[in-house]
């Protein structure tokens, strides 16, 4: 409703699509000029909806379907950025498959032993923390894998890096991809930003811009701008970082479309950068124009 209100705001014409059964359906009924992809989760976000859309040829927001799916796929972004040397805490991918069929539980003891304690338990697909579990110990480690299964056939063990939860949004502008200013989130009671933390109103205070060393600043801006290109995204996105004690930075994930909600961190940077709501959300929409909707198999 908020985006929606803005883009009327600015003087479009909007009808709201919800993503369905009939999605197609409506997408053929209405004469759209574009899409603004305001999705989150499976689905939205890891290149499905917008396959359908480049099959249509139907421009839309934010990132393409390769971006989408790389940036979706935490082990897989994970292992891109390994690749390119871009720090990230150590970490291990199983399927639901390893585990049923090729006794992945019996490997537990080692990673356990190579990543320490604690360690975050996650679906290596969705979004807004969702199924991600905070295990203290080797005891706590089978019930966050039902709980991430429970999201995902594949899950990720991370070490967890105690320290700093930061934020960098990245917004393409005509000179090329920006880094908004460092959001930092600080949940006021729980040890972990988890979904509630994030999305429960008065659960989390945020900094912005967060009150950094310059050269830790600048460093936090940089990674995720490689990060953003690394994985192929457009128009925005936002990637999540730990500061740890000694002051090191690590790339925890990438969302190809970061949240535009009351509580999101994309608005709040945008807004400490100069640029209000609907200046973005207008900006997101002529980045759609920009990039011509490929066709599939071209």
């Amino acid at each position: 409703a908020r985006v929606q209100d803005a883009l009327e705001r600015l003087g479009h014409d909007v009808v709201g699509i919800d993503a369905g059964p009939d999605l197609i359906r409506r997408l053929r009924e209405e004469t759209l000029d574009a899409a603004f992809v305001a999705l989150h989760g499976r689905d939205g976000e890891d290149g499905t909806v917008q396959e359908l859309l480049e099959i249509l040829g139907l421009p839309y927001t934010g990132s393409g379907v390769l971006g989408c799916t790389q940036a979706m796929d935490k082990a897989l972004a994970k292992h891109l950025m390994v690749e390119a040397g871009i720090p990230t805490p150590e970490f291990f991918a199983f399927t639901q498959t390893a585990f049923r069929e090729l006794g992945a539980a019996d490997a537990l003891g080692a990673i356990e032993e190579r990543l320490d304690f604690p360690v975050v338990v996650k679906p290596s697909s969705g979004g807004s923390a969702l199924g991600i579990k905070f295990a203290r110990a080797a005891a706590d480690v089978p019930a966050a894998l039902v709980a991430a299964f429970s999201y995902d056939a594949r899950v990720v063990l991370e070490r967890h890096v105690a320290g700093r939860d930061l934020a960098v949004s990245v917004l393409d502008g005509p000179s090329g991809p920006e880094a908004l200013p460092v959001v930092e989130a600080v949940p006021r009671s729980e040890d972990f930003y988890d979904f509630e933390a994030r999305y429960g109103i008065g659960r989390t205070d945020f900094v912005c811009p967060a009150d950094l060393p310059e050269a830790v600043d600048a460093r936090a801006r940089e990674l995720a701008l490689a990060v953003h290109e690394l994985l192929g995204l457009h128009a925005f996105s936002r990637v999540d970082l730990m500061l740890d004690a000694a002051g090191e930075l690590f790339v925890l994930e990438a969302n190809p479309i970061p949240g535009l909600t009351d509580t999101s961190l994309l608005p709040q940077a945008a807004e400490a950068a100069g640029i209000g709501f609907d200046d973005l959300v207008g900006r997101i929409l002529e980045l759609a124009f920009e990039r011509a909707a490929p066709v599939a198999g071209a």
